[in-house]
């Protein structure tokens, strides 16, 4: 992968790099012989390395990323406490028609003759979906017409999950040359479908409550052991949903079952009604007892949807669910939501391309801009 800094040995440099190598290479249970061999240094450099009193150049640096199946982002980068870059600003004009905005919510630029337009892009699909052929009929075996010649699939990936924002990992992908098909589905429906051999990649955040850890125990309990990899792609926050301004005043799960409030609910396997379940349970609330229980809709922005336009009062959802619409949010949990991968798909060119995508400052860069997702361990391996 391409590296934006050059890392050289320079003793008035060290204090800026912030150093993750010796918490990687424990946990891969490399040896710090073993990595100085593969790296063409010392066992001393790599000591010296981890404390910080040497800093290696790009192609050492290249070579531990490589060996310990990391970025080299993952392993050197700038303290967190140092300025983030800013934003460019810019004044722009809303296309006439817009809805007010509030600040956090997305938008897409377009220049238009001299004047810098800004839209605000619908999150309901308001359009006829991207499609490769349509269905033929057929008994048993369903039969599809194909729009396009028969390689125009190969560099594809087929992804389950739940979060919205992984268009923005599709969007970024296609620019190395690979594809990822979308398919909506919660966690334990896109675990079962990697299971069964349905898909490339199952993205899932089921929190397991007993130790506060995303997704391994889930994952331990239906795969064999070593068969997937587990890889982080975001640390998001999961909370209570509510109208803008939040005009019922919720403060907590326990307001959920005051009378006189309604929410929606997601379906049975979603990692956000887990969550509630939870919740619920905690404080001895019963399910009967929360109006809208019953109610169901599948996906974070169509629970918050259904909270925009006043269907409900309330729903389970994402900050970033929540910040598309201009919605008030109220966090209960921040959580992992991963990528889970089986081994032997991890050497196809698109997986890869995957991969490399998460270690981008570009790609981090937009899907923190949305609110609620902390990207500093995309890329890494859990599993």
């Amino acid at each position: 992968m391409m590296v934006a800094w050059s890392l050289a040995k320079s003793a008035s440099k060290t204090d800026e790099i912030q150093n993750n190598l010796a918490r990687l290479r424990e946990k891969r249970g490399i040896s710090a012989a073993a990595l100085a061999g593969v790296a063409g240094v010392s066992r001393q450099t790599i000591y010296a390395m981890e404390a910080g009193s040497y800093v290696p150049n790009t192609a050492v640096a290249l070579k531990l990323a490589r060996a310990l199946e990391a970025t080299v982002e993952d392993l050197f980068g700038l303290p967190d406490d140092l300025p983030a870059p800013d934003l460019r600003t810019e004044t722009v004009a809303m296309l006439p028609g817009s809805d007010t905005l509030e600040p956090g919510q997305p938008v897409q630029l377009c220049r238009v003759e001299k004047r810098t337009v800004a839209s605000a892009p619908s999150p309901v699909p308001w359009y006829f979906p991207a499609s490769d052929a349509v269905i033929a009929g057929g008994r048993g075996k369903t039969k599809v017409r194909v729009f396009h010649p028969e390689d125009a699939f190969k560099n594809r990936l087929l992804i389950a999950g739940c979060d919205p924002a992984i268009s923005v990992l599709a969007r970024s992908v296609q620019a190395a040359g690979s594809e990822l098909v979308l398919a909506h589905r919660n966690s334990s429906q896109s675990l079962a479908l990697l299971r069964d051999g349905w898909v490339h990649i199952a993205g899932t955040h089921l929190r397991d409550e007993a130790t506060g850890e995303s997704n391994l125990a889930e994952v331990d309990r239906i795969f064999p052991r070593q068969s997937v990899a587990v890889i982080s792609y975001a640390v998001w926050e999961e909370g209570i949903v509510t109208a803008r301004g939040n005009p019922k005043g919720i403060r907590g799960v326990e307001d959920l079952a005051r009378a006189g409030l309604r929410i929606v609910n997601r379906e049975a396997g979603a990692g956000s009604r887990k969550l509630l379940d939870t919740h619920l349970k905690r404080l001895g609330i019963s399910t009967a007892k929360v109006r809208g229980y019953g109610h169901e809709v599948q996906g974070h922005l169509p629970a918050a949807w259904q909270v925009q336009t006043g269907s409900a009062d309330a729903c389970i959802a994402t900050r970033a669910a929540a910040r598309v619409f201009g919605l008030g949010f109220l966090p209960l949990v921040s959580e992992r939501y991963d990528l889970v991968i089986h081994r032997e798909h991890l050497t196809l060119p698109a997986v890869e391309a995957l991969l490399e995508t998460l270690g981008r400052s570009s790609f981090r860069r937009e899907l923190e801009s949305l609110g609620g997702y902390d990207t500093r361990a995309a890329g890494e391996r859990m599993r």
